[in-house]
């Protein structure tokens, strides 16, 4: 988190799964990383991939609707 110039770490209980853990460790364990960083390579993949899809999805709306958008810009 970073606030006014100001990185701050904020700290969090993760309830996994007896399944869960065991892929979380097993998949640490492969790319002979620590559980805690493929949590967090997981959590920056997911919220990359999350605004990469809604930049696509708002460029796509935008194409689709640009006749409307225009007229609505020069009314």
């Amino acid at each position: 988190m970073v606030s006014s110039g100001i990185i701050c770490a904020m700290a969090m209980t993760l309830r996994l799964s007896a399944q869960q853990t065991e892929s979380l460790r097993m998949a640490a364990e492969r790319e002979g990383i620590s559980m805690q960083a493929a949590a967090l390579r997981a959590v920056d993949e997911y919220t990359q991939k999350r605004a990469r899809g809604r930049s696509e999805l708002l460029a796509r709306i935008v194409e689709e609707n640009r006749e409307v958008l225009e007229r609505l810009r020069d009314s």
